[in-house]
């Protein structure tokens, strides 16, 4: 039987930036305190919150909705800021469909290193497109997502949308 392998070179950076201290070198703080929205994957800058597309996707069009002060816990955000995080999604999910016409969607977030965040020390809402053919062989065999289009692309479809 022969040995196959799928390179995925793109997953190098997230694998290594997953083992840094985040709290000290906050993504999230980094690319709001930068000017160039596109460069940083910033699609809206609302007045507490803003949206910025995933760097490593589940899908096209994978955005987060993140306040733009650091907390770490959804519980000890201001309630106006909670209220425009969810007025962002709704929003993002709207501008979603027109875009890329998904069947569904997976919205939340995920508190804490056990619960799954990557970005544990800065709260932030995922919205996920969902489509009922996206799921496919690869990530289950491969732990490798194929994406059809690039950030850049789903950057520019998304751009000026809020």
């Amino acid at each position: 039987m022969a040995n196959h392998r799928i390179w995925a070179p793109d997953r190098f950076e997230y694998v290594k930036d997953a083992s840094k201290d985040i709290e000290e070198d906050c993504v999230f703080c980094a690319k709001q305190a930068e000017e160039d929205d596109r460069e940083n994957l910033i699609v809206h800058r609302g007045e507490r919150c803003f949206v910025i597309l995933n760097l490593y996707p589940y899908t096209n069009g994978h955005l987060m909705v993140t306040p733009f002060e650091h907390v770490a816990r959804l519980q000890d955000l201001p309630t106006e800021t909670t209220a425009e995080m969810m007025s962002l999604a709704q929003r993002a999910m709207a501008r979603l469909e027109q875009v890329y016409e998904p069947h569904g969607f997976n919205v939340g977030l995920n508190q804490g290193r056990v619960a799954g965040a990557g970005v544990e020390h800065h709260i932030h809402l995922h919205v996920v497109p969902r489509w009922g053919g996206d799921t496919n062989f690869m990530p289950v065999i491969a732990d490798t997502k194929v994406m059809p289009q690039t950030l850049e692309q789903s950057y520019d479809a998304l751009e000026g949308a809020f």
